[in-house]
């Protein structure tokens, strides 16, 4: 268990590399403990001026403008986690043997000795929702727990005392972890983690698949309870077989189909735990049924499965399994219902921003028109649409690489009508809701399940579901 006194920090020299969501609180926090910072961010905006000015006042030196040269004297780097491994910065302190962490790792040092456990979620596809899921259990379990990690409260305010309103500390947190964060944080042990998917993604931060899933794979290293993977997904499993765990640490599988020993699974619509029970060969206890999981998509039943694993690798009751499961509802943007109209469901997935996540949502739905395109990432969409044609009524098409898209339906779905929508203006989302309406039939469902980044027309997929759901409002409010 690595930690280290905070006194530790006094006086050294740290470089903290980025401004932004970890930056600013991984700097904020050195600077608290003593230690004499030096921030560098590339970028030399407003925003990052406005950052600069409150540090400067805490005591760091902050440069803009310069995120490549390591200043002198530096004794650690703490980087944020966008940060290429192939940065001149990195390169640069590897020459002169400085180590670099990531913000999570400074987080994990600086734990106290009684600090809450972590149950940590990786994966391509679905870790928010699923750390959502799970903290909803534990506080249905009547701990005290907070969903943190990428999810967008700094581990690093959690770990020295930003804890809760009366000022109590936490019992467990629900942690989700990037692919990003995993890579700089080498310390890090969690009391059980899950890898809930892997599909390429990032990689022209990783450079390869094999280092995007063992960067992934760190989640699993040390665990002391269990390793929870997806057994629909065999390089899941790989991951937790390659792993260096404590001895009684177990490999814990979730399926969407019925599970066997050391499993969690579904049977006639009962998710069932024969896993965490007395005699896992011949017993099954009931945790929840499909209809208690919102939505209960078939990518999401397998979210709130793992989330069913980690709770109970920690002692969660059925019973709470269940409540929390209830209690739970989605974040805005991933699978959510938006209106029904002229018999035609309207659902904005815009968080689908890669193929694996849009065709875990295009297998949510019978017959779709679906709205899809945008930045493609380096992707390719053959697998997509070959998996998905049949259920295809129509698809609309937008944004910078949408003939990607258009190649691939041309190749593996003909006979579906599409419309290509010439343009990249915010605007292009009404005209696209209003071609999505005039293919769709009754009992089918319009879904924005993009499969591509939207920052070629959106400032981010938050903004790009906002405007569907307004399109989607302005279709319903002009014919009515």
């Amino acid at each position: 268990m690595t930690m280290q006194s905070p006194a530790d920090f006094a006086g050294r020299r740290i470089t903290v590399a980025g401004l932004g969501v970890s930056g600013v609180p991984a700097a904020r926090a050195l600077a608290g403990l003593g230690a004499r910072v030096t921030v560098v961010n590339s970028s030399d905006g407003e925003r990052e001026r406005a950052q600069a000015a409150e540090l400067e006042k805490l005591g760091a030196t902050v440069r803009l403008g310069d995120g490549d040269t390591l200043p002198e004297g530096t004794e650690l780097v703490v980087t944020t986690p966008g940060w290429k491994p192939a940065s001149p910065l990195f390169a640069a302190a590897e020459k002169a043997g400085v180590e670099v962490w990531g913000d999570v790792e400074l987080a994990w040092r600086l734990r106290g000795p009684d600090s809450a456990p972590w149950l940590a979620v990786t994966g391509t596809n679905g870790k928010t929702t699923t750390v959502r899921m799970l903290a909803s259990i534990l506080e249905a379990a009547g701990l005290r727990t907070a969903a943190v990690g990428n999810i967008g409260v700094p581990l690093v305010d959690v770990v020295l005392g930003e804890g809760q309103p009366d000022g109590a500390s936490y019992d467990v947190l629900a942690v989700e972890l990037s692919s990003y964060q995993l890579h700089w944080a080498p310390s890090v042990r969690a009391h059980s983690a899950a890898v809930l998917n892997l599909a390429p993604d990032h990689l022209d931060w990783h450079g390869s698949m094999a280092a995007y899933a063992a960067d992934k794979g760190r989640i699993y290293e040390g665990n002391t309870v269990a390793c929870v993977y997806n057994a629909a997904d065999p390089a899941t499993e790989e991951l937790v077989r390659a792993a260096d765990v404590e001895e009684d640490c177990r490999a814990i599988g979730f399926t969407l189909g019925t599970p066997g020993p050391s499993q969690l699974g579904v049977v006639e619509g009962i998710l069932v735990d024969r896993a965490f029970v007395e005699n896992r060969q011949q017993q099954a206890q009931e945790l929840a049924e499909v209809s208690d999981v919102t939505p209960a998509a078939p990518h999401n039943i397998a979210n709130a499965l793992a989330a069913a694993a980690l709770a109970r690798a920690f002692g969660v009751a059925p019973a709470a399994v269940r409540d929390g499961l209830r209690a739970f509802h989605p974040d805005a943007h991933r699978i959510q219902h938006v209106a029904d109209f002229d018999g035609v469901g309207y659902v904005d997935d815009s968080k689908a921003t890669n193929t694996h996540a849009a065709e875990a949502s295009l297998a949510a739905y019978e017959h779709i028109v679906w709205i899809a395109g945008g930045l493609a990432k380096g992707a390719t969409f053959d697998e997509l649409v070959r998996k998905s044609a049949a259920r295809l009524r129509g698809a609309v098409l937008i944004g910078a690489d949408r003939a990607l898209i258009r190649e691939a339906l041309a190749r593996h779905a003909p006979d579906v009508p599409v419309v290509d929508l010439d343009r990249t203006d915010t605007g292009a989302m009404s005209e696209a809701v209003r071609e999505a309406s005039r293919l769709a039939e009754p009992g089918d469902t319009v879904l924005l399940a993009p499969a591509c980044a939207s920052m070629d027309m959106f400032v981010n997929y938050n903004k790009r579901g906002e405007a569907f759901a307004d399109a989607v409002g302005e279709l319903t409010a002009r014919d009515h």
